[in-house]
């Protein structure tokens, strides 16, 4: 702010109350565009047929493009992964929203646990990539573990206060425990009710005192 002289009004600098500018942000070219979308859909046949750990060249070969093309778009595995994984994550979230009235709370619970173990063992190695990501961190997997987290917080805290939870049980305890069983699950395929099997231990030391 200049100083004020006789015969002359303060003046303000500009640099001060100048709004910050908002860097550009420009859409996909349609050539990039493309390289993405064939990069998702080999990335998630891969995953389906060997695995989270699959060789991320063989995924950019089958995509067509080169190793260098993938990192452009995805840094690392965790950041393809959440890419790859989050269409199947939105559905999961819009299944807790559609539960989150469901007259049973705890039958609510359950049936979106038991929707999440579905969708871990579907790719062999995710149920462990979930159990690792951390919230505090910027990976593709976290991203997608944070917003599960918080919607399966909501229906949690709907069976506790129905009494049919207890209320010392938090939701991260309850996300590691069943991502604990779709890996078990994952290591036993020709055991087809180990989920359920699981899943019914699991809650029975969950109960709170009405159930």
């Amino acid at each position: 702010m200049a100083t004020e002289t006789a015969g002359q009004p303060q003046t303000t600098s500009t640099a001060a109350t100048a709004p910050a500018r908002t860097p550009d942000v420009r859409p996909m070219r349609a050539d990039a565009r493309r390289n993405y979308e064939r990069l998702l859909t080999e990335a998630r046949t891969a995953f389906t047929e060997h695995g989270t750990d699959t060789s991320l060249e063989d995924i950019a070969r089958r995509a067509g493009v080169g190793i260098g093309t993938l990192y452009r778009h995805f840094p690392n595995r965790t950041a393809l992964m959440g890419a790859v994984f989050q269409g199947e994550v939105d559905a999961l979230l819009a299944h807790a929203r559609e539960l989150a009235d469901a007259p049973q709370p705890c039958a609510a619970l359950v049936e979106w646990l038991r929707a999440i173990i579905t969708h871990a063992t579907t790719y062999r190695g995710l149920s462990r990539a979930l159990m690792t990501a951390s919230a505090d961190d910027s990976s593709g997997m976290a991203r997608c573990s944070v917003p599960m987290r918080e919607a399966g917080g909501a229906l949690l805290t709907r069976a506790q206060q129905a009494g049919a939870v207890r209320p010392d049980v938090s939701i991260s305890d309850l996300m590691q425990l069943t991502n604990g069983i779709a890996l078990a699950v994952e290591e036993s395929p020709d055991d087809p009710k180990l989920a359920d099997r699981l899943l019914t231990l699991t809650l029975r030391g969950l109960k709170g005192e009405n159930h």
